[in-house]
């Protein structure tokens, strides 16, 4: 009788295992290292040894785990999408909007994760893997923050057929356009405004096909 041929064991992208343990010690102290570089110096100076100098960490662990800088970036990205705080629930859409607004400037006003993402949004127009890690990291929240504008269809505050995705996605847009094409550091004011403008366009219907009143 002839055996049957094993299974092959999938092999996971880099950074994409879930650890627990002392791999998560590891992973956790990997990542920070790694945010502390590209805060510190950008992309380009982030260097897989350097990292498991920094984590005390040792080197083998690192290639083997992550293998490229653009893998670990990618895991950095992931940890940071996976562990934001969770959308706002104020019971209006202005509310919603203003509260995610805020929490954009927070992140890019931060002193140490406004540069991380300056230096991952620079590495991604370089850098395939780099950027498609930023686009699911941008995926990912805009998803959480959509049931913000799903809740205000729901309440009767905006029409039927409003793209939810395409609301989230354009009040952060000023706030990110500030930053990268100004160099100025967006403020609440600035949330403020863009979450305003937003929810006015959302209930006159631009985006759901209607047209503006």
């Amino acid at each position: 009788m002839s055996a049957t041929p094993a299974t092959p064991t999938p092999v996971a992208a880099p950074g994409s295992i879930r650890p627990g343990g002392r791999t998560a010690r590891v992973r956790e102290a990997v990542l920070k290292a790694a945010g502390d570089v590209l805060a510190e110096e950008g992309f380009a100076a982030l260097d897989l040894a350097d990292v498991a100098r920094r984590a005390d960490v040792g080197k083998t662990t690192v290639y083997r785990r992550w293998g490229t800088p653009s893998a670990l970036a990618a895991d950095l990205l992931t940890d940071m999408a996976e562990t934001s705080l969770p959308r706002a629930d104020t019971g209006t859409l202005e509310g919603d909007l203003r509260a995610n607004a805020r929490l954009v400037v927070k992140a890019l006003t931060d002193p140490r994760q406004g540069p991380l993402f300056k230096a991952l949004i620079a590495a991604s127009l370089c850098n395939g893997q780099a950027a498609e890690a930023l686009h699911r990291f941008y995926a990912v929240r805009i998803e959480e923050w959509s049931g913000c504008v799903t809740d205000a269809i729901d309440r009767g505050e905006l029409p039927t057929g409003t793209d939810p995705h395409a609301v989230v996605a354009a009040v952060s847009a000023p706030l990110y356009y500030a930053l990268i094409n100004t160099g100025r550091l967006p403020h609440e004011l600035d949330a403020d405004s863009a979450a305003r403008s937003v929810a006015t366009a959302a209930r006159a219907g631009v985006w759901s096909g209607c047209s503006p009143r």
